[in-house]
């Protein structure tokens, strides 16, 4: 493996949640709308073309954060209204990101069997 693709995706990703942090720091926005803006963030680059190269360029360092669902998001729904018209713009974002989604369903059922959760106090 090329030591190179580690620092590009080491800095991208470290950049976006970099912006991130300074997000919650410096203004009233909650983490919520933060991820919000992230992923809408993504799905605006990707429509703008912009976002595709990065991810090229950077791979997990761009895929990995928020920014990265929203690219796979609106690449989902472009393939699949290219495919079923219409009704792949209601689809297509889940049928691309169904993958992701339940492992993080599965994943998190999991760690809340093995562990006790506590209440923040």
């Amino acid at each position: 493996m090329d030591i190179l693709m580690y620092l590009k995706a080491f800095v991208v990703g470290g950049l976006l949640c970099v912006i991130g942090e300074v997000l919650v720091v410096k203004t009233k926005l909650t983490p919520a709308r933060i991820l919000v803006i992230y992923i809408l963030t993504g799905v605006v680059l990707s429509a703008a073309g912009l976002y595709g190269p990065l991810a090229d360029f950077a791979g997990a360092g761009a895929t990995v954060p928020l920014t990265g669902f929203g690219h796979a998001l609106s690449k989902g729904v472009i393939m699949a209204v290219q495919e079923l018209g219409f009704l792949g713009a209601f689809t297509g974002g889940l049928t691309a990101t169904a993958g992701g989604i339940s492992a993080a369903v599965f994943f998190g059922t999991l760690v809340a069997l093995c562990f006790k959760p506590k209440a923040k106090g």
